[in-house]
């Protein structure tokens, strides 16, 4: 089985057919963690696992919906991002469904205050931060991994992930989502404890083929992060959890490996690390 780590079947890209998009996953026999990035769409992650085998989810706030600017819809437009606080018990409650894997997407982003000087920087990278061990916190509690989100702030989660593995130790676990950094950052992220998500930037882009190549295969993963970063040969359409395996084509293609040495080996990561 394929399983494509990081979906966004529960945001509005899929909000007409997503009942097709998830049997299609099924009928080529593609598993799907679904994560949230708020309140509402972890919910909503939820409830459609609860309905689909084939499907699992993943909730937490996204520090994006820490403060309020625009970002890609996935359908061609933009919206204003729900500014949310982190409410523990709400988050709380929704892990007490059995098909919750993980608590995520979590982490620090630094793009949108760093490229927009309206912004109270520091003030908003602050929060983000606290509301991020925060997050950690809870997925000790729950025994969860954490699925994180990093974008222009590697230096930072590393900081972070290593003061709370000196805390926590291997209860501290999980993903790094759409790994996009060095190869030095990323064997750190592996002796923390965390595995690396790649998605079809890596069927359009040669800058991330050195940390495929070079970290052990045992700590990779696949995902589409879908609606967006559609991989080769699909660029232009919406992107879907099937096409996953065009990312695992590469991986293989990248490492030197079979296609089904790819699929077993990342599959049986997600597996171990999500208990799937």
């Amino acid at each position: 089985m394929l399983i494509d780590t990081h979906a966004h079947l529960n945001f509005n890209a899929f909000k007409d057919d997503f009942e097709a998009v998830i049997k299609k996953c099924a009928d080529q026999k593609v598993g799907v963690i679904n994560v949230g990035s708020e309140y509402k769409t972890s919910k909503r992650a939820v409830e459609m696992a609860e309905k689909y085998e084939n499907l699992w989810a993943c909730i937490g706030l996204h520090p994006s919906h820490l403060s309020e600017h625009e970002f890609e819809d996935g359908e061609g437009g933009k919206i204003k991002s729900a500014v949310e606080k982190f409410n523990r018990e709400k988050y709380l409650e929704l892990a007490k469904s059995k098909k919750v894997v993980a608590i995520g997407e979590v982490g620090l982003d630094y793009y949108h205050e760093t490229h927009n000087i309206e912004h109270e920087t520091e003030d908003q990278k602050e929060l983000q931060k606290k509301t991020f061990i925060q997050e950690i916190e809870m997925a000790i509690e729950l025994d969860l991994p954490v699925m994180v989100h990093c974008r222009e702030a590697y230096k930072d989660l590393l900081g972070i992930l290593t003061e709370q593995n000196k805390k926590y130790g291997k209860k501290l676990r999980g993903m790094i989502h759409s790994y996009l950094g060095r190869l030095s950052y990323a064997q750190i992220f592996n002796e923390l404890g965390f595995l690396l998500g790649f998605n079809g930037i890596i069927t359009y882009a040669r800058d991330y083929d050195k940390v495929i190549k070079n970290i052990d295969l045992k700590y990779i993963l696949t995902e589409t992060d879908c609606p967006w970063l559609t991989p080769v040969p699909h660029r232009e359409e919406r992107n879907e959890p099937t096409h996953v395996k065009y990312v695992v084509e590469k991986i293989a293609e990248i490492r030197g490996i079979s296609f089904g040495e790819a699929v077993k080996a990342t599959s049986e990561n997600a597996k171990k690390v999500f208990k799937i």
